[in-house]
């Protein structure tokens, strides 16, 4: 890989971790506090965004009727979202302890916690329930087979590609051939760790 590739990646994890130190800053300003893994606010602070809850009757006055005639189309796509999930899952368990890949953590990806914020009625609170899970399980299956594609196939796409997740960046240019067996297996060790060496494999 080149120097300025590599320059940039690293540019991106500095950024990326300055997001992060930034949103943590904002939770610790709107009152948050993490105790035991989970998001605490204060009981004065509940009771500021119990006052901010929009009134029911309000909310479903100001629905789109569009909005209410494509509800059962959004919630029909859980069928698919739950069978990606279990296939995924399934897939992992075995296939990943195989290749030596480290398995991905779940609950590092499906995140359903919105639901528990006073200021959202129960639809809405019903919604991020729906979106936080659908969304994670993606984001869950895009890591899921990042890893496989970084042990299997870690080629760029002669194309752009707006869909790179974060393995995508160390993978081989498309028509590069220098040194390109050593480097496949490089990215295979990168993907499993040094695991393939051991013999070994992760269950997280």
């Amino acid at each position: 890989m080149s120097g300025r590739i590599e320059e940039l990646r690293s540019h991106a994890r500095e950024v990326r971790a300055a997001l992060e130190a930034e949103y943590e800053r904002r939770l610790a300003e709107l009152g948050g506090r993490w105790e035991r893994g989970r998001l605490i606010f204060d009981a004065e602070v509940r009771r500021r965004q119990r006052a901010a809850r929009q009134a029911f009757g309000e909310y479903v006055r100001n629905i789109r009727p569009l909005n209410v005639l494509t509800a059962p189309v959004i919630y029909s796509v859980i069928v698919a979202f739950v069978v990606m999930d279990l296939f995924v899952t399934v897939y992992m368990h075995i296939c990943f302890p195989a290749y030596g890949i480290p398995k991905v953590r779940r609950r590092d990806h499906v995140k359903v916690d919105r639901h528990r914020l006073p200021y959202l009625n129960w639809v809405q609170k019903v919604n991020c329930v729906y979106c936080g899970y659908a969304n994670g399980v993606i984001s869950y299956a895009r890591e899921v087979a990042g890893r496989t594609e970084a042990y299997w196939c870690p080629i760029k796409h002669a194309e752009r590609w707006e869909g790179a997740h974060d393995h995508y960046a160390g993978f081989m240019d498309y028509g590069d051939t220098a040194d390109f067996i050593a480097r496949w297996e490089e990215s295979r060790r990168h993907v499993t760790r040094g695991k393939e060496q051991r013999g070994g494999s992760d269950t997280a």
